[in-house]
């Protein structure tokens, strides 16, 4: 192979360069500008029932500004589903409220409805209060159990805020994901289905809320002809730039969900017939994932060449196509670990020239939430342990995944 194929990059549809001009030419390059409205209209027409959306500098600060909305503050607990990335749970914290982690259900590998119950229920009589929000997520795309889950929050009144940054276009029962609770998240970092190089957005119920949430969004100023401020306020506003860029990826939105599907379509049939291995797939016809990332189980027991290698030696920097700055290692294990025949895949793909990556490692196992309240049954854990990433962006041909799966099969003893 004589290119890397990642995991999921972005793939731009030719009209972003329209958008960015036009706010060039017209001098608005700011966080705000007819491009970031036109783009919050679009995303409007998208997910339609009637939602409000406000465009952001990233899904991590929707989240934030979401729980702000909820009323979140310090001393309050919030329930966040433990399989996710740390930017579900780490703007509770920036608020100085504790997450309180929910295992998943092996269906979906979403938040556990019965399990959520029970945390509510044994918060309530630990603390003589209701935790103030919930927060479920949409796995790689993966609708989780959402009408189980609204019917739970409903029960003891407890707004959801549904993080959808990896499911935009995913779809339950038909309906749009991050449609459901109070407020959805959406993510266009340069890995989800669409981008705006970096960004997000904040789904919101009414015209009202969008308007509260934007007063946040944009400092808290109030309206004098200098600036006052009487509340904390964020700079979260989605630019202009970034905007247009968004408004050209939503040209080809439905075409890149499409391709997702495809591709996990490709990858199922071709691994069909691989004994040890499982894919993740939508559990029932309600669900419609947008299949984000394909993700597959390797079972504990199947031989991979190289495993009894396995983190032998530490990583230097981010693994694959990850940004950022990481802390150096002197070991290469931890507590909690994907098995060696997991390791091994992932490494084989890498010399191959392929990205992959381990699951999300829950958020009850990460060693900054070790004294957080959780609620588990290992669920998650397990499928930690056991599962990886494959490509599955725009970019990623049905060749692509005929060369990918053949390196599987090379590797398997």
């Amino acid at each position: 192979m004589d290119k890397r194929i990642y995991l999921c990059l972005a793939h731009m549809s030719g009209n972003e360069q329209k958008y960015i001009q036009e706010a060039f030419d017209t001098n608005w390059v700011v966080p705000l500008g007819p491009n970031v409205n036109a783009f919050e209209e679009e995303l409007e027409q998208f997910v339609g029932q009637r939602k409000k959306v406000v465009a952001l500098s990233a899904g991590t600060a929707a989240v934030h500004l979401a729980l702000i909305a909820c009323g979140v503050k310090a001393g309050d607990e919030v329930l966040v589903q433990s399989f996710t990335f740390c930017a579900s749970s780490h703007p509770v914290t920036y608020l100085g409220a504790t997450p309180v982690f929910v295992d998943s259900e092996v269906e979906t590998w979403n938040m556990d409805p019965e399990l959520l119950e029970r945390a509510i229920v044994d918060r309530m009589e630990k603390t003589g209060r209701k935790p103030k929000a919930i927060v479920p997520v949409y796995l790689y795309g993966m609708p989780g159990k959402i009408e189980e889950i609204m019917r739970v929050a409903n029960k003891y009144d407890i707004p959801v805020i549904e993080d959808a940054a990896e499911g935009l276009g995913s779809r339950y029962d038909g309906q749009v994901c991050g449609t459901f609770g109070r407020y959805g998240v959406l993510s266009f970092n340069g890995n989800k289905m669409i981008t705006t190089s970096g960004g997000g957005a904040l789904i919101c119920p009414d015209e009202e809320t969008k308007r509260k949430v934007m007063f946040y969004a944009t400092q808290a100023r109030e309206s004098y002809p200098y600036y006052q401020h009487e509340e904390i306020g964020y700079n979260y506003r989605l630019s202009n730039i970034c905007a247009g860029i968004g408004r050209g990826q939503m040209t080809v939105l439905d075409e890149h969900i499409a391709h997702h599907k495809h591709i996990q379509a490709l990858y199922k049939e071709l691994l069909k017939e691989v004994g040890g291995i499982t894919i993740h797939e939508n559990p029932s016809t309600r669900h419609d994932s947008n299949y984000w990332l394909v993700t597959i189980l390797l079972d504990s027991g199947l031989h991979v060449k190289g495993d009894e290698h396995a983190y032998e030696s530490t990583i230097h920097g981010a693994v694959g196509g990850a940004s950022g700055v990481t802390h150096t290692v002197s070991n290469p294990h931890t507590t909690c670990e994907p098995h060696a025949n997991v390791e091994a895949m992932r490494m084989a793909l890498d010399a191959a020239g392929i990205e992959s990556r381990p699951l999300w490692k829950p958020m009850h196992l990460q060693p900054v939430y070790k004294n957080n309240p959780c609620y588990t049954v290992g669920t998650s854990e397990w499928l930690f342990k056991r599962g990886l990433c494959l490509p599955a962006g725009p970019c990623v041909t049905d060749q692509d995944v005929e060369y990918i799966v053949q390196t599987i099969k090379d590797c398997i003893l």
